[in-house]
């Protein structure tokens, strides 16, 4: 049922279960859309396809939302969806104070968390088939974290494109690493287990919920562009293992 208090002429961060009053870390997570549109974003396909990553990151320990963007596009010069995240990050910082963020975002909310990485307590953000270029600002990235992940079957958003934008945001943080993920796309479904669990490894160890991931900390480690050319291995979720 709609909420009839929200204004939908504004954005929201609506939380993805219960939220802990004393969280040691909070996720947002941001949906894809459109080059242009003003339409209102709605909680269509590019909303529900980011349920599964709130709740691979969702804990008792982590207070976990999404966003729900003013308008479907990123508008030009209006950088609508940049907009809105910065917002959300505000917010967040408000509802936890002192709680280290992270943010999630896929295609056009890829280039949203990147674009709102220099808020006020994040500490990570992992782009998920991003729609960046190589000339977009990485300043912002200083001092966090960043993993980007891009599917070699990709038809939406430009896997070069992440490529560079990787190689100048190690400019400004040592702490990034990319995947290739062999044999998947745009919509993430070939392989949805394995993108999950790369942000959840991610995402818990920035914010000091689980142990920081070996294989992200090696793949940071490594120079361009072996670190930013990582392939995503393919995990057995049943025992565990990667191969």
């Amino acid at each position: 049922m709609p909420d009839p208090s929200h204004d939908e002429t504004q954005p929201r961060v609506e939380p993805f279960g219960p939220v802990s009053a004393r969280p040691r870390g909070a996720v947002l997570v941001l949906h894809g859309g459109r080059s242009r549109s003003r339409e209102r974003a709605r909680r269509g396909l590019a909303y529900l396809r980011m349920l599964p990553f709130a709740r691979a990151v969702k804990t008792p320990q982590t207070a976990v939302y999404l966003l729900r963007y003013r308008f479907r596009g990123w508008n030009g010069g209006a950088r609508d969806a940049l907009r809105d995240a910065k917002w959300a990050v505000t917010e967040l910082g408000r509802l936890h104070p002192g709680v280290p963020i992270a943010l999630v975002g896929h295609s056009m909310g890829g280039r949203a968390a990147l674009g709102a990485a220099g808020g006020a307590g994040v500490v990570a953000i992992c782009a998920l088939a991003p729609w960046v270029t190589a000339d977009e600002p990485v300043a912002q990235l200083a001092d966090r974290a960043v993993v980007i992940a891009h599917g070699d079957r990709e038809r939406m958003t430009d896997p070069a494109g992440s490529y560079a934008y990787a190689v100048h945001a190690k400019q400004v943080t040592d702490r990034v690493a990319r995947y290739d993920v062999l044999g998947d796309g745009h919509a993430m479904l070939r392989r949805a287990g394995d993108w999950s669990s790369l942000v959840r490894r991610f995402v818990l160890g920035e914010l000091g919920i689980e142990p920081i991931d070996p294989d992200i900390a090696d793949a940071m480690r490594e120079p361009s562009p072996t670190g930013l050319r990582r392939e995503l291995h393919r995990r057995d979720h049943h025992r565990g293992a990667v191969s």
